[in-house]
């Protein structure tokens, strides 16, 4: 791009970023039954995925605790930070699923193949309640600087311990932490129906991958949990509560306008399942009944009808 030429967006470069989006006028997605909002909860679930030497790592967890910060133990466990993560697979997971079944939610839980393995009984509650289970990595690790042989048998290893403990094989993929390899390998894997590595939009969109259409259902780092953990963040429930609702509010009010969007809230064990944060989720969730024109839905439930609605052109 010239001086002269100011004007020219990403899409018309070979700049390799996409600046321009659905722009001024994004499409109707035409949700089911005709909703004003496609909402999308999904929890988190790591425990015993993160860093820790039983797994193998040189060291402590640092990352979405209580305590953030600091420096990990090298060599040795960290038992007070392992058990901030035993709390979200001994308690809080059922905390959360408990909510969520008193108003007859579905869920997309992004879950970590090794923190699956180390639990069973969670993984089949998800099946067996009908929530959706996508990949979250096998490991809650890092893959920036992870080789691609690795990387690749650990796609294969999430997807075969999904498989084989909630009975049917994931379509969604979420690493969070990915390295320049992961959409071109979780594509080259194939079987999915979208990833969610991107925060970039309001509505899914396709991009290629291993040379064909991919499709990318967005995510939220804002409409998150995590950001009880992390500096600045949530310093009480009622902030949190209150971003998500304004959130909530604000983009069911564009989509009765007639620009309806998706909206994804995120969601981990450990951190909202403690009973103080549990309680600021029972209430958002009651606002959200109180809608009839939302669609609460799996990511599954919205990347089936994207591409079914929405298919991508030629």
């Amino acid at each position: 791009m010239t001086p002269e030429q100011p004007h020219l967006l990403a899409a018309e470069t070979d700049y390799p970023r996409d600046f321009r989006g659905y722009g001024p006028n994004p499409p109707d997605p035409k949700w089911p039954g005709g909703a004003k909002l496609a909402l999308s909860f999904v929890l988190n679930y790591e425990e015993g995925g993160e860093n820790t030497i039983l797994n193998g790592d040189a060291g402590s967890e640092l990352y979405l605790h209580e305590v953030p910060g600091g420096s990990p133990i090298l060599g040795e466990r960290n038992r007070t930070v392992e058990s901030q993560f035993d709390y979200g697979a001994r308690a809080g997971v059922w905390r959360v699923l408990r909510a969520f079944a008193a108003h007859g939610f579905p869920l997309t839980v992004y879950g970590v193949g090794r923190a699956l393995e180390l639990n069973p009984d969670a993984a089949r509650a998800f099946a067996a309640a009908g929530h959706e289970v996508a990949s979250h990595a096998w490991r809650w690790i890092d893959y920036h600087a992870m080789d691609e042989a690795t990387e690749r048998a650990e796609i294969a290893a999430c997807v075969a311990t999904i498989e084989r403990l909630c009975g049917s094989r994931p379509v969604g993929w979420y690493t969070g932490r990915i390295s320049p390899n992961t959409r071109r390998l979780v594509a080259e894997h194939g079987g999915f129906l979208y990833d969610s590595d991107a925060y970039d939009d309001d509505l899914p969109h396709y991009v290629t991958a291993a040379g064909k259409p991919h499709l990318v259902v967005p995510y939220t780092l804002d409409n998150n949990d995590m950001k009880y953990a992390v500096p600045p963040g949530f310093g009480d429930p009622g902030g949190w509560e209150r971003h998500v609702t304004d959130a909530f509010e604000l983009l069911l009010a564009e989509g009765r306008a007639g620009a309806p969007k998706m909206m994804s809230v995120g969601l981990h064990c450990r951190l909202v399942g403690r009973p103080g944060r549990a309680a600021a989720l029972q209430r958002f969730l009651a606002r959200v009944a109180r809608e009839k024109d939302v669609w609460v839905c799996r990511r599954a439930d919205i990347a089936r009808h994207w591409w079914a609605v929405h298919p991508p052109a030629a």
